[in-house]
């Protein structure tokens, strides 16, 4: 057999190869899910401040090395330097918030006393859990896994995306200076094909999965061919946002360009349809556009920068596919992007677009844009509003803008996602639990949910004799 070849990851900063990984050749990752099972046997007999420890010493760790490995992932994505640093300050209040959920999450829960009886739900780990993370969050979105299954005594095969290999290994190692047994947390580099042998190996207990709706569709197969083992898919979105006249304006207005463009808009819970009140589209539209004029398009490891480019020629290709196909459709575009400098180093750079007259026969606003550009409409009311933003495939989050706490209420009970928000956007608390409807996906991640969805109940039902 031929040794296998350094495989490239390009940088969308300049279109230059910035690193190289290699893939595990078959043998190797059957080794490391035996190692993993190994590792889990032990871990699960640990005690949980014994795992927290780990996972505080991971941390540790890793800020240890916050400058080389936050420069490492905006070389291999292009997000701003200094949304790198912060993603890495979220993944540290992600793994805080996960310790102090897990002694309530993962205790025994006794049932009301029978006479004779003592009854109990044990919520014991679920063994290998295998978790296929994405590139846009290259740290947070692995760590809702990986320190949830770490604290319920499970062992993990982090299959990180080729485009941000490194940061399966930055985390991996950073587990393994904590102190975590080997296998415990694995940089787990493999192809598609050798996955789905893996999965199809039965030596996978649950596996977790964050991209497309397509790569779900495959995972779900996959792991249901031969298994009967815990999915979990999170997948993309197309969250809309209602703005209603009584919203604190000025607000309202900067909250919406951060959760529209915030990492190029490369986010599953980004705003990607904004609806506004008749009575407001106006102004609404005009302080949106100067808003977003205020954005700093460039190279993301500029310190100032706030817009860095999309992460590869195909998506920028897309985005620009939606915009155009729009306005030949009769949108108008309102940024000149001409007023942006855009760099030529690379084709991934995309000045920021907003786009009005739009409506739900275009791709902009019906299809995962996952780019900075975004569609601005007009509706009459709140049941105008409802019916568009139900139009959709998708499910993850919606945002409301008013100040009216009852009028919210009734709208978020009619609203088809998993997480409605209130004069916010683009945000996950990790105290609640992360979900998506329609094709946003399936299962359940963060909070307490999420951490005894890394584990299996296991029944107590003892008679006293």
């Amino acid at each position: 057999m031929l040794p296998r070849m350094p495989e490239p990851i390009v940088s969308p900063i300049d279109g230059q190869v910035a690193y190289e990984f290699e893939y595990l050749d078959e043998g190797a990752a059957f080794a490391a899910v035996e190692q993993a099972h190994v590792a889990q046997k032990q871990w699960r007999s640990t005690s949980l401040d014994e795992r927290a420890r780990v996972c505080l010493d991971m941390l540790t760790a890793f800020e240890a090395n916050l400058d080389q490995y936050t420069r490492e992932i905006t070389t291999m994505m292009g997000k701003p330097l200094a949304e790198a640093r912060g993603e890495a300050r979220t993944m540290r209040g992600r793994i805080e918030a996960l310790i102090q959920l897990a002694p309530a999450a993962l205790a025994d829960e006794l049932l009301p006393e029978l006479q004779g009886f003592r009854r109990a739900i044990r919520h014991e780990p679920v063994g290998v859990v295998l978790d296929i993370a994405a590139w846009n969050y290259p740290l947070v979105v692995p760590i809702n896994v990986v320190a949830g299954a770490v604290l319920a005594g499970d062992a993990v095969l982090l299959k990180h995306a080729p485009q941000t290999a490194l940061c399966g290994r930055q985390l991996a190692q950073s587990f393994a200076s904590a102190g975590a047994p080997k296998g415990l947390v694995t940089d787990f580099m493999c192809t598609h094909d050798t996955v789905a042998r893996v999965l199809d190996s039965r030596r996978v207990n649950q596996v977790a999965f964050t991209g497309s709706v397509r790569g779900g569709h495959e995972v779900y197969r996959a792991a249901a061919a031969r298994n009967f083992i815990g999915v979990a898919l999170e997948l993309g979105g197309k969250d809309p946002a209602l703005v209603l006249p009584d919203c604190d304006f000025d607000f309202t207005v900067p909250n919406l360009v951060e959760g529209a463009f915030y990492n190029a808009g490369q986010s599953c819970c980004a705003v990607e349809r904004v609806y506004v009140h008749e009575q407001i589209f106006d102004r609404f539209v005009e302080a949106y556009v100067a808003e977003v004029y205020a954005l700093k398009l460039g190279d993301p490891l500029a310190e100032g920068t706030t817009l860095g480019p999309v992460v590869d020629a195909r998506a920028a290709e897309r985005v620009e596919r939606q915009v155009q196909e729009a306005i030949a459709a009769g949108a108008r575009q309102l940024i000149d992007a001409g007023k942006f400098e855009v760099p030529d180093r690379s084709p991934c750079y995309l000045a920021p677009q907003v786009l009005v007259d739009v409506d739900h026969s275009m791709a902009v606003m019906r299809d995962e844009t996952f780019g900075p550009a975004i569609g601005l409409v007009k509706v009459r009311d709140h049941q105008h509003a409802l019916e568009l933003m139900n139009d959709s495939p998708y499910g993850l989050t919606a945002s409301i803008w008013s100040r009216d706490d009852e009028r919210v209420e009734q709208l978020a009970s009619a609203l088809e996602v998993g997480t409605v928000f209130q004069n916010r956007c683009d945000f996950l608390d990790p105290q609640l639990p992360w979900v998506g409807v329609k094709d946003s996906g399936h299962g359940v991640s963060l909070s307490h949910l999420g951490l005894r969805a890394l584990t299996r109940p296991k029944s107590l039902h003892f008679r006293r004799r």
